[in-house]
């Protein structure tokens, strides 16, 4: 299945925008349009390289408004919906109310322009494995597995994905929706464990680990995911939902990960700051079965060792690009959340 125009939504996050410049790499005659209203983590750098292409275009506008949408939606051969508030801890807080107007309400806007304008177009939802909810070992759910969401973020999501597949079956709209785990690479915004871990081991500064670390995660390099994007566009099923991960063998937990993050800045173990208890909204293990997508011939290629060796390495050239986030708005975050500045002034 091919496409001349290519509609993104949030694509200067970090999953988009890693999207979209695969996309431009991949499709040399595609028009794309990145539709993204720049909230904390949206990042206009993050697709400086092909910021000045002919061959796309950023539009600063809000998924959640028809007026934005809509000029965008015509003539639209895929539609890959990223754009989403994101985080579990900010969803805890009194900001709970955005996710299920952005998650919700933003994903029913454009499910609705593309009712209108566009309703042969290709729609694929960018889900989440945490709306499975915290996953007892060594199960693996599949796509068919009951939603136990645990915060307003996972469920905002999973009301996303629903109302998605509502409309596949109501206007017949060929829809798909992914749900993938934990994603790590360049460009990731330095809330998330590995970012956040990296960069302050890189300025010597407190990693903040939790319950001793035993949480599970199943961590699913970028590039991969995008690779299982495209794939799913070019040969998924409508109507069909697909898990996206790793299935790392073993599992690691976050004790492990951080090891691994120390090993590879040449940090001291004497930064591993020990707090006790879980953060609210935070399950212990994460994880799905990819049988469904692996049958499609996807499977990732990155080995997290190697995966973390590289995204170390980035953060250690680009920090022209981190240092200018890891103040202002986010030390507020970040104090409020982890009780330590995040840089070291």
């Amino acid at each position: 299945m091919s496409a001349e125009k290519i509609l993104v939504t949030g694509g200067c996050g970090f999953i988009g925008s890693c999207f979209v410049r695969t996309l431009h790499e991949r499709f040399p005659d595609v028009e794309i349009v990145n539709l993204d209203v720049l909230t904390y983590a949206g990042n206009p750098e993050n697709l400086e390289e092909i910021a000045n292409s002919p061959r796309y275009r950023w539009v600063r506008g809000d998924v959640r408004q028809a007026e934005s949408v809509d000029p965008l939606m015509a003539g639209a051969d895929w539609v890959v919906h990223f754009a989403a508030e994101s985080h579990v801890d900010r969803s805890t807080s009194e900001r709970a109310g955005a996710f299920v107007d952005t998650n919700v309400y933003g994903t029913f806007t454009l499910l609705d322009s593309m009712r209108r304008l566009a309703p042969g177009a290709r729609y694929l939802q960018i889900g989440t494995d945490e709306v499975y909810g915290d996953i007892p070992a060594p199960q693996l759910p599949d796509e068919e597995a009951m939603l136990s969401p645990s915060s307003p973020y996972s469920a905002s999501k999973a009301g996303a994905d629903h109302l998605a597949l509502s409309f596949a079956r109501t206007h017949d709209l060929d829809v798909m929706v992914s749900r993938c785990t934990n994603n790590y690479g360049p460009y990731q915004y330095p809330e998330k464990l590995i970012p956040l871990f990296i960069t302050n081991a890189l300025d010597s500064l407190p990693l903040p680990l939790y319950d001793g670390g035993g949480q599970i995660r199943d961590w699913l390099r970028v590039e991969d995911h995008c690779e299982a994007l495209l794939l799913l566009l070019e040969r998924g099923t409508r109507g069909e939902i697909y898990n996206v991960g790793a299935n790392q063998a073993p599992e690691r937990t976050n004790l492990e990960m951080t090891e691994m993050i120390l090993a590879a800045t040449g940090a001291s173990p004497s930064l591993v700051e020990h707090r006790h208890g879980l953060r609210p909204g935070h399950d212990q293990r994460y994880a799905v079965s990819t049988e469904k997508i692996r049958r499609l011939g996807w499977s990732p290629r990155a080995e997290i060792e190697r995966g973390v060796e590289e995204t170390v390495r980035w953060y250690a050239e680009h920090r022209d690009w981190w240092e200018k986030i890891k103040s202002g708005a986010y030390r507020e975050f970040y104090e409020a959340h982890y009780g330590r500045p995040a840089s070291g002034a």
